[in-house]
């Protein structure tokens, strides 16, 4: 979603209604993914190092997400029928206090629902959420949950934020940038990248098509990728599974907690 900013410059108006345009279409482009059949979408909605930005517009961006998370919970009948989840990625202890409670509602409130899945990117950077799902393990090899030998790369894989995700297709940046800046680093490893200098708010349905129409014709050297990843071949059976999956209920059941005393902190 790159690209808010300079088309408010491009348009002569206030870099805030650029943000508001990008949101709008995020909203259109969702419709399409759901009517082309794609299950699961990934957007970076706010990334940690945006907190450098200017204080104002900061505050600006955490009102207009307010307000989309407002409207989110006012529509979350329709998401359920529909079934679609709504999962933010990130650290959300770094939001205002408000904040936080309408993320964790959005999620609570439509977390049963897998039919699709809309995963928002929001106060995330990749090294973050390594940097955390680290911290993960280390709490349970302190907490005795875990043994050393157990920490491998699939360990890990499974205490990132995107655990309940599936593995990403297509990375789709738009405005012109052609790097990932702290985006999915790890989940991407076998994926097809997508660069196009149209900006986020001007992004089309055909822009998407042309993105569709690059990954398929790349999907052949994807698939042989895949096939060569570590990733993908299965590791020799050398630790105690029980031990493992125990952790990781318990790393779930901690998770819980938090948002639970999100969810009840005085408005």
């Amino acid at each position: 979603m790159d690209g808010n900013r300079r088309f408010a410059n491009k348009c002569g108006v206030k870099k805030i209604e650029g943000h508001s345009k990008g949101f709008d279409k995020l909203t259109e482009v969702l419709q399409w993914c759901l009517s082309l059949g794609i299950k699961e979408v990934t957007v970076y909605a706010f990334s940690i190092e945006n907190f450098r930005r200017s204080q104002e517009e900061v505050e600006q961006l955490m009102s207009l997400a307010r307000e989309k998370f407002k409207r989110l919970l006012e529509e979350k009948d329709k998401l359920n029928e529909h079934g679609i989840g709504i999962r933010v990625i990130g650290n959300i202890a770094l939001l205002p206090t408000d904040l936080q409670r309408l993320v964790v509602e959005s999620m609570e409130s439509t977390k049963s629902n897998t039919k699709a899945v809309l995963n928002i990117a929001f106060s995330y950077t990749s090294r973050e959420e390594m940097t955390h799902a680290i911290s993960e393990v280390a709490w349970g090899v302190q907490e005795d949950l875990l043994e050393i030998e157990d920490i491998d790369e699939e360990l890990i894989q499974k205490c990132l934020y995107t655990r309940h995700s599936l593995k990403p297709d297509l990375l789709i940046r738009t405005s012109g940038e052609v790097r990932l800046s702290d985006f999915l680093l790890w989940q991407t490893t076998c994926c097809t990248l997508y660069f196009t200098h149209v900006l986020w708010p001007e992004f089309a349905i055909w822009d998407l098509c042309k993105a569709i129409l690059h990954y398929q014709k790349n999907l052949p050297i994807l698939m042989e990728a895949q096939r060569n990843s570590c990733i993908t071949r299965p590791l020799p059976y050398t630790k105690n599974s029980e031990r493992i999956e125990h952790f990781l209920t318990e790393m779930e059941v901690k998770e819980s907690q938090f948002r639970n005393h999100i969810s009840t902190q005085a408005t």
